[in-house]
């Protein structure tokens, strides 16, 4: 017999079940500590995300100072899916970061245009022509998205 993962609120498989319990305080401490498996702190990851909160988005943002990419990289996606504003300047300095993992800048700049505001448009800009394509065609797919939402084809279509 055949168990799959169920799809989240967010229309995703997530790669770890989120928590249905517990605080934000804790799930955020697992976030940096290595010592914790990687697949709880996913799932506090999803919980977080979960909870929607202004806090609980700030939390994440705190994950950034993981040593582990994997887990930095599915922080900016979850950010993005939340479409919360408050993690815009964590995600800012994320892409703009040369020391970040390529995957992670990818990622943050995704989410920049996931979350919607069309004030990030400039600092997306300044890196289209990045050397590395994986950052640059990131940042023209999330330039493009808050361009297409302003348009009236948005406007016309219903999702």
């Amino acid at each position: 017999m055949t168990y799959k993962p169920k799809v989240s609120q967010y229309g995703s498989v997530d790669p770890a079940p989120p928590l249905i319990s517990g605080k934000i305080s804790e799930w955020e401490a697992s976030l940096t500590d290595s010592a914790v498996p990687m697949f709880q702190r996913m799932r506090n990851v999803f919980a977080l995300r979960n909870d929607g909160t202004d806090a609980a988005c700030i939390a994440l943002c705190s994950g950034f100072n993981s040593h582990s990419a994997l887990l930095r990289h599915e922080i900016a996606y979850v950010l993005g899916q939340m479409q919360n504003e408050t993690a815009i300047p964590t995600l800012i300095r994320v892409l703009s970061d040369e020391n970040e993992h390529v995957m992670v800048r990818h990622e943050a700049a995704e989410a920049l245009g996931a979350i919607g505001n069309y004030a990030v448009k400039s600092t997306l800009e300044q890196f289209v022509n990045h050397p590395m394509p994986e950052i640059a065609e990131s940042c023209e797919v999330a330039i493009d998205l808050l361009d297409w939402c302003r348009s009236k084809e948005y406007q016309e279509v219903d999702c």
